[in-house]
């Protein structure tokens, strides 16, 4: 049978560039709404994770307390902000006392850098040149530093810029938990509106990938942001009663590799610092600290894990290091957490294809 070419009217061609016009203003204000607002994107993503994850929270204070949805909303807001400000502010003055303590002993002339204690060198293949480093360090700092410039160069931009991505990490999530504040005294509509996008995404199957993603959202902070958030605090109480000298940034650096699942290779430097500059019974208590600190989140994270849906441990550590990439210090929390759902829905999206297929077999 041989069919003729289709003959198109005038109407037909219209009715197809009218449409063609509209995708493509479609897809024109798309692009303009996504550059103006991707500066802000990894801030409203934060700001979402925060209030999905606090939302059981805030419906159990409103509904135990009786008060309205805008002052509860403020009283999680406040309590979170606390979370974060205080925190901030122990970890500003442990920096400015560091500085102001080792400013004080350049001035007095007196030695920064403890003598190195004799077993040192008896350590197999780094003992002599770790002694012989540590020495000069001790007797003339000015000569091990420069004896060390070129490599302390090659890392001074990156503390600098660590520093600085801190600072604005910390400024990020203050927003964030502003946003999330707002959102918490609209959760109805807000829910309304995801619900919706679920919806018409998803069709049947919106309402239970809503649900989804809301448990993996708290699973995930929960399980694996409160845990090392935990492992942080016990950690950084450790480093202050063995006196190890930068005892906030040693909980900043453990916290950032908590998330990243590799926190004990952090306590490791720490306790080898402390085994060479400390007595033996405070060198071996800390030792049995740091593994209490670093088993601890075998215990919690299957406790707060359970409450939602299980993650890979490869997922969590691909997100956390590709939104650090991208995002900076905050991506290791808002990319751990993203890939995370994305992880899930697609899961969720195979089953349910695979579910079909069986069907129409």
């Amino acid at each position: 049978m041989t069919v003729g070419p289709i003959a198109y009217t005038k109407a037909d061609i219209s009715r197809a560039v009218e449409v063609s016009l509209n995708v493509g203003l479609v897809f024109a204000l798309a692009a303009v709404c996504f550059l103006i607002l991707r500066p802000f994107l990894p801030l409203l993503t934060w700001g979402i994770i925060i209030a999905v994850a606090c939302h059981p929270v805030f419906r159990k204070l409103q509904r135990l307390s009786g008060i309205r949805q805008s002052l509860a909303a403020l009283l999680c807001t406040l309590f979170l902000l606390a979370i974060l400000v205080v925190p901030a502010i122990f970890l500003a003055q442990g920096l400015v006392q560091s500085i102001q303590s080792l400013t004080a002993q350049v001035k007095a002339g007196s030695a920064i850098v403890p003598p190195p204690p004799p077993a040192i060198g008896k350590w197999p293949i780094i003992g002599a040149p770790l002694q012989s480093i540590w020495e000069l360090a001790h007797t003339d700092l000015g000569q091990a530093l420069s004896r060390f410039s070129p490599q302390l160069k090659s890392i001074l931009p990156g503390v600098v810029s660590a520093s600085v991505g801190i600072g604005v990490a910390v400024l990020q999530s203050f927003f964030a938990i502003v946003i999330a504040g707002v959102l918490l005294a609209n959760a109805e509509a807000a829910y309304k509106a995801t619900r919706a996008m679920f919806n018409r995404v998803f069709a049947d199957k919106g309402p239970e990938l809503q649900q989804l993603v809301g448990a993996t959202i708290r699973s995930v902070t929960f399980g694996i942001l409160g845990v090392a958030l935990i492992q942080a605090v016990l950690a950084a109480a450790g480093f202050f009663m063995v006196g190890l000298p930068g005892v906030s940034l040693w909980a900043v650096i453990f916290l950032a590799a908590a998330v990243l699942q590799v926190g004990a290779v952090v306590l490791i430097p720490a306790v080898i610092y402390v085994f060479a500059t400390a007595t033996t019974t405070s060198a071996v208590v800390f030792l049995i600290w740091c593994i209490m600190v670093g088993l601890i989140d075998n215990v919690l994270k299957p406790l707060l894990l359970g409450r939602g849906v299980a993650v890979p441990v490869a997922v969590v550590f691909l997100g956390a290091i590709g939104g650090f990439v991208a995002m900076g210090i905050i991506g290791l929390f808002v990319g751990a957490i993203a890939l995370s759902v994305g992880y899930k829905l697609s899961v969720a999206w195979l089953q349910t294809t695979g579910a079909d297929a069986q069907i129409v077999e």
